[in-house]
């Protein structure tokens, strides 16, 4: 009896391999660990912001637009909800995506400002918090790289026969990946002229 029972759980094991299900779940766990990381990356992004704006307003306490600005984009990244699910998600994703771009674009114009407060660029803790903001946005591209790695494995697997025929039945679909923003318009070749003539220099 007890031969029998391994004979068929061995049996179950080799089909199971056979139809793609093992190599979908290991490739399915990669994909979860992978946007966790990304996940962490914008959230240590999101914990500096406070800070950094409280160190801006304390030199530019005038330059309200642009401080809002990076407030409101990080309270609606924050009014996401970022679970594991919303991979599964291709709207979700997409929304995510774009909140998580609209507060890089607010950061970018901050820290843009700061460059015409030398007092501000001078100051231990903003160049602290600048630091540790600069590796954490190097951070967030590793982490978005390794997943979307993680997305094209994942993706190949459930659409490979005969593992396709598995991912069907299981119900299990392409998961969506991280893009470029503006694609049609970076797809553009710049126009570069080199027939304008360049001003002469005084006394010339």
């Amino acid at each position: 009896m007890k031969l029998r029972m391994v004979a068929l759980f061995s049996f179950l094991a080799l089909m199971l391999s056979g139809c793609g299900y093992n190599q979908v779940q290991v490739n399915d766990e990669q994909v979860n660990a992978a946007w966790s990381e990304v996940l962490n990356q914008y959230q240590r992004r999101a914990d500096l912001i406070p800070n950094l704006v409280a160190t801006v307003q304390g030199y530019a306490s005038h330059e309200k637009e642009v401080l809002t600005r990076v407030t409101e984009a990080r309270a609606n990244v924050a009014g996401l909800k970022a679970t594991p699910e919303l991979i599964n998600d291709e709207a979700a994703f997409a929304k995510f995506q774009k909140a998580q771009s609209e507060l890089g674009g607010a950061l970018a114009r901050l820290l843009v400002v700061a460059e015409n407060y030398p007092n501000l660029k001078a100051d231990a803790s903003f160049r602290d918090l600048q630091a540790q903001l600069e590796g954490t946005e190097n951070r967030i591209t590793v982490a978005r790289n390794r997943y979307i790695k993680s997305v094209q494995d994942y993706n190949v697997s459930v659409r490979v026969f005969p593992n396709n025929l598995t991912a069907m039945l299981m119900g299990w679909k392409p998961k969506a990946n991280f893009t470029v923003e503006h694609e049609k318009a970076i797809a553009t070749p710049p126009r570069v002229q080199f027939g304008t003539a360049a001003p002469s220099a005084p006394g010339n």
